[in-house]
């Protein structure tokens, strides 16, 4: 069994895998200032909730964009599980042709999502996760990391909203409104930001398949990332959603890297 984990800015993804099946999976917050016995126990506890022991994860993995939580991680992973976790980054093979201008900024998540993609369906593949930041990740027909775009998040677009004008509210939710034209500040704010931001999606899909030369029909899109659910059914575009795609992606690496 393999212990698979992500960590975000926002969100910690924890994953158990065997092969490609995702047996269980969970998220909690991510905290800067929790030490490794803190992660530990959210470890442990996570493994015992879904009735697994420790002794039974056999090797693990761990993807992080938040470096100064990667050490922390791999010191909580190994006293829970008695196993130091394979970690994204140099040295890893991933197999991806990476056609950035440097490849060393790559994102350890962009490059998890890019493979799990690459090995589940049809080129050329556009992939939007939307977390704190929305990204999007664009690959070609032949397979080649081309690029893409970040942009503020969601959440992050309503609460600076809130932050910078006076008279709106703050920590609204993001439910899926009942039309697109709201009848009161919240409902405005809401349909605002979600169909906004599907629009944006559409948009972009539109804009990517034209620079790559093809029919928008032919290009794959899958969505991911925890605030997705919330957007995808209102975009006019297909997008595949895929909320376990860093999992799968994560086993893929990890067994590239066992064959050597």
């Amino acid at each position: 069994m393999l212990l698979a984990i992500d960590v975000g800015n926002t969100h910690v993804v924890i994953g158990l895998m065997e092969d490609d099946a995702v047996l269980g999976s969970g998220r909690f917050h991510t905290d800067r200032d929790y030490t490794e016995e803190e992660y530990g126990m959210l470890i442990d506890s996570y493994l015992r909730r879904h009735k697994y022991d420790p002794e039974q994860v056999q090797g693990a993995i761990l993807s992080s964009v938040v470096p100064q939580l990667t050490p922390v991680f791999t010191r909580a992973i190994g006293m829970v599980c008695d196993c130091l976790p394979m970690v994204i980054g140099p040295g890893i093979k991933t197999g991806l042709d990476i056609r950035i201008d440097n490849p060393a900024q790559l994102g350890s998540d962009l490059v998890v999502n890019a493979v799990a993609a690459i090995a589940k369906y049809p080129l050329p593949i556009i992939i939007f996760d939307m977390g704190t930041a929305t990204t999007a990740s664009v690959i070609d027909e032949q397979g080649h990391y081309r690029g893409g775009m970040i942009i503020p998040g969601l959440r992050l677009s309503v609460n600076a909203l809130s932050a910078r004008a006076a008279q709106l509210p703050l920590n609204i939710g993001l439910e899926a409104p009942e039309q697109v034209i709201g009848t009161n500040t919240i409902a405005s704010m809401r349909s605002g930001a979600l169909y906004g931001h599907a629009a944006a999606l559409d948009g972009i899909i539109d804009r990517i398949a034209e620079e790559l030369g093809f029919p928008v029909e032919a290009v794959t899109v899958i969505g991911t990332g925890g605030l997705m659910q919330a957007v995808y059914p209102l975009c006019r575009r297909e997008i595949i959603f895929e909320p376990e795609l860093m999992l799968y992606g994560l086993a893929q690496i990890y067994r590239k890297n066992l064959r050597g």
